[in-house]
């Protein structure tokens, strides 16, 4: 029995270590190579002000160069589109919201999933036609869940239903102070898609489709309403609050859910 129990045991580690292997890093921790930025009123690859940087191997969304965040919103992509995948990051919210910034967006950033390109989002465009996993920060105090979704140009089913809503609350804990907060999301095409956050499922939802509003300045020949959404660009959100992220993985996945047998980001 006791061999029986040290071979299970030796399978479990062998297939632990085979799918660890299958997780590749998006962000390297020196620098932001593979990374691209957009910011609202500027060109593809301006990165304003050193919004986007790395310190101490995480990527840091800072405004300490802003005088005024005035409608800044930007995105920083990773450099190509993914369909079927799991990512896993590690975020926090730190410092001060930007000066003149809108009361909403303290504590307030986000993972943009099946995002159009940031070369395709006009240049005062202010934010991507994409779906949003929400992270918010507590106050201490009241309850603000995180891992939530919204919309930017789109629309979701959720338990077969069509949800037009902008956002929509996620059944998730809130988490106060700048403590680091696991975040992952399950994407299997236009077929399902789930925010996961410190390992807990808090919303699903299927069949994303272009439409709706909250986005402006956009091109009309990239918004085209009903066109369904199978695949896109990852990017991080920054929205006027510094916030830091790390160990941002992906493990691609097949049709069936399945990792692929080679991964390269």
């Amino acid at each position: 029995m006791r061999e029986h129990a040290v071979i299970i045991a030796l399978l479990v580690l062998s297939q632990a270590a085979v799918l660890a292997q299958k997780w590749q890093p998006l962000f390297n921790g020196q620098n932001l190579d593979g990374w691209i930025a957009k910011i609202q009123g500027y060109d593809v690859g301006d990165n304003f002000a050193n919004t986007y940087r790395v310190e101490n191997g995480v990527i840091k969304i800072a405004y300490d160069g802003y005088e005024q965040f005035d409608n800044r919103f930007g995105v920083l992509f990773y450099e190509r589109p993914f369909s079927h995948y799991r990512l896993k990051l590690k975020y926090r919210f730190i410092g001060e919201q930007a000066p003149g910034a809108e009361a909403w967006a303290w504590r307030n950033s986000g993972l943009m999933i099946h995002s159009q390109s940031p070369q395709s989002m006009r240049k005062n465009q202010d934010f991507p036609i994409s779906l949003e996993v929400q992270f918010l920060g507590g106050d201490g105090q009241q309850e603000r869940p995180t891992g939530n979704l919204c919309t930017p140009g789109t629309h979701v089913e959720i338990n077969g239903k069509l949800e037009e809503q902008h956002c929509i609350t996620a059944k998730s804990k809130t988490y106060h102070g700048n403590r680091w907060v696991r975040a992952e999301v399950l994407v299997l095409g236009d077929s399902l898609i789930q925010h996961i956050i410190e390992g807990r499922v808090v919303i699903s939802y299927a069949k994303p489709v272009i439409g709706g509003g909250v986005v402006s300045q956009y091109d009309p020949e990239v918004k085209k309403d009903g066109t369904p959404l199978r695949s896109g660009y990852i990017a991080l959100q920054s929205e006027s609050h510094p916030i830091e992220f790390k160990d941002i993985r992906i493990m691609e996945l097949n049709a069936q859910g399945k990792p692929l047998k080679k991964k390269r980001p």
